[in-house]
């Protein structure tokens, strides 16, 4: 029997339901397409991310942990992807989903210092996808968002680097995925 990534969502929420506190944000999913206006999930790079590719987050946070898991369905088979929680929404351009969310905020915008720009300090939800192009990653951090906005998550076009001069960078932003409130 073949299971669908799709219903890995759906059961994976109503697993967690019993731990995910009233505050938290619930899952968002969207179905990539070219900007338009009013769109949640965009792809900026189709022949990386189609139109059609579906993706998932599911953030959690209980006391002062953190989790974000990131689903996604219908990208190129056999392909890494580096994928980030970014502080504004999705718009026509990449950059407008502005720069990674940062427990501590680096001072320096684009932040490349690894004492900033580090897996514990940010939500890195890098991924492999399969061969019909699904792919997850989870993201545990010892923090939460808070009253802070954590409005998307990116997907990049390769694994996040962490070299000084380079740490956080992942490549060109392929698509976004706007998180619900």
């Amino acid at each position: 029997m073949r299971r669908s990534l799709v219903a890995i969502p759906a059961a994976a929420a109503l697993l967690l339901a019993v731990t995910i506190p009233a505050s938290a944000a619930g899952p968002t999913s969207g179905t990539f397409q070219t900007y338009s206006p009013g769109a949640t999930a965009i792809t900026y790079a189709p022949d990386k991310v189609p139109v059609g590719a579906k993706a998932t987050v599911v953030p959690i946070s209980e006391g002062e942990k953190t989790v974000v898991l990131l689903l996604v369905k219908d990208l190129l088979p056999h392909r890494h992807y580096g994928a980030h929680v970014h502080v504004k929404p999705c718009g026509a351009l990449p950059a407008d989903a502005g720069p990674h969310f940062q427990n501590v905020k680096d001072p320096v915008v684009p932040s490349v210092d690894p004492a900033y720009a580090n897996p514990d300090n940010e939500i890195w939800l890098d991924f492999h996808t399969d061969a019909r192009g699904h792919g997850h990653a989870t993201a545990k951090v010892d923090w939460t968002f808070g009253d802070r906005a954590a409005d998307s998550v990116v997907i990049h076009a390769e694994h996040t680097h962490t070299a000084p001069g380079e740490a956080g960078t992942a490549g060109p932003r392929l698509a976004c995925l706007t998180l619900d409130d």
